[in-house]
């Protein structure tokens, strides 16, 4: 694997193998001693022009568990904020010897730019781009579905036969988006629920069903409940009356949470809104995998960084003996 860039472009044969692999290392996770010497002397650096928690820690996380350096690049307090390019933070980089960049941007298809360039031979893992992919989101998604409902059983197995509903703010999401493609390549049914402002335009186009009513979409019994966060900050202008009206048409209270089937489990990429997009009581109900697809994200980024760098380590050992 050279790059990460989209679930797009991934067919189901490479994201099973990611998949299987983030298996293995997440067996390496329970151990006593959960570090391991497969990236020791390669350099991650994780580039950060948006705010980020979960996936700058885990990624960080992920790239230490694996013994390699990590240096942590934020666009806040760094030249960026005096005017300095893509390119010129990118050369830099190179400069210092980066073996892998973990960028997120706010404009769509900056990895992209950052991967064909040229300014850089590093490979390139997408963080989030805009409302564009969010690659390894999706993947830790896919990969919580899976162990939760094949348990010791998930590994090299698609989703075909699971249906997974998407409720939210899709027309901003990214997450949305890679999910989209990612699980419809795995062979799960994808639903998506949202306000009529909030669909994109070019849904059509997707392989997914779209219903505006989220009751109806309980009602048709999906094994999986993803709740999108509301984007406030990418939206410039109002796409629903009130958070109040939002909440109490598309949010998943107790109720909805209660009309599910039994063995329904609700997921959340976060941060969450609480009271909004999803109460108290489905954040933290047993069916909720909240906090499993944080520990999920970590072995799922342990597997990418692996594939990334772990063969092109392997090949300038061959040539060196």
């Amino acid at each position: 694997m050279r790059h990460l860039l989209d679930t797009k472009g991934l067919d189901q044969l490479d994201a099973l193998r990611i998949l299987d692999v983030a298996e293995d290392m997440s067996a390496t996770q329970q151990r006593e001693v959960r570090k391991l010497p497969t990236l020791r002397g390669k350099t991650v650096v994780n580039l950060f022009f948006e705010d980020s928690t979960r996936t700058r820690i885990s990624f960080e996380a992920a790239a230490k568990r694996l013994s390699a350096d990590v240096i942590n690049f934020s666009a806040k307090g760094s030249s960026v904020s005096k005017g300095e390019s893509l390119q010129d933070t990118a050369q830099t980089l190179q400069a210092m010897g980066a073996d892998a960049v973990v960028i997120r941007h706010g404009a769509s298809g900056a990895p992209q730019t950052l991967a064909t360039s040229g300014w850089i031979s590093a490979g390139v893992v997408n963080a989030g781009d805009g409302t564009h992919a969010h690659p390894t989101q999706a993947l830790l998604d896919a990969f919580t579905i899976r162990k939760r409902f094949f348990g010791e059983d998930s590994r090299g197995r698609d989703l075909s036969g699971l249906r997974v509903t998407i409720v939210g703010d899709i027309l901003h999401s990214r997450v949305a988006r890679s999910n989209v493609w990612l699980l419809t390549t795995l062979g799960a049914e994808v639903t998506l629920v949202a306000p009529p402002t909030l669909v994109p335009q070019d849904v059509s186009a997707w392989p997914v069903r779209v219903v505006y009513d989220l009751d109806e979409a309980i009602a048709d019994e999906p094994d999986a409940l993803m709740m999108l966060r509301i984007q406030l900050e990418r939206m410039n202008a109002a796409y629903f009356p009130t958070e109040r009206e939002y909440s109490r048409t598309w949010g998943l209270d107790a109720a909805r949470l209660a009309a599910l089937p039994a063995d329904s489990i609700v997921l959340h990429p976060g941060p969450m809104n609480r009271g909004m997009e999803i109460s108290a009581a489905a954040a933290d109900s047993p069916r909720s995998t909240v906090l499993e697809q944080v520990a999920n994200g970590v072995s799922v980024r342990m597997a990418v960084l692996y594939l990334l760098l772990a063969g092109e380590r392997t090949e300038a050992e061959e040539d060196g003996r």
